[in-house]
């Protein structure tokens, strides 16, 4: 599983295209094979699920998104986990740990 975690700093950010970054977290039998950051190439409408797509990101986790954003994502096939918060740290943990919930979006659209 290849995860994109909106990243602001060293947390989760509030909204998945308005981030500085994604920290790209590979997933494999509970164990974190791999971890990078990459900058935020612009929020534009419709353009990030795809260009997530292009890198094999299965899912996203954010603190929210939009019902549009979360319809784009599934037609990619890319799960969406939202109403998240706290470090990243901690994020990529429960992710290994295979225990990250999501909740309510934390933006508003």
């Amino acid at each position: 599983m290849r995860v994109a975690i909106s990243t602001d700093g060293e947390v989760v950010a509030q909204h998945f295209g308005r981030c500085d970054a994604y920290t790209i977290v590979d997933v494999e039998d509970g164990a974190i094979t791999n971890q990078d950051r990459i900058a935020n190439p612009g929020h534009e409408p419709g353009f990030l699920p795809g260009y997530l797509a292009e890198r094999g990101v299965t899912c996203i986790v954010a603190g929210g998104m939009g019902p549009r954003a979360h319809a784009l994502f599934s037609q990619q096939k890319i799960q969406a986990i939202v109403g998240v918060s706290g470090t990243i740290a901690d994020t990529v943990d429960a992710l290994r740990r295979g225990e990250l919930d999501g909740g309510e979006s934390m933006c508003e659209h």
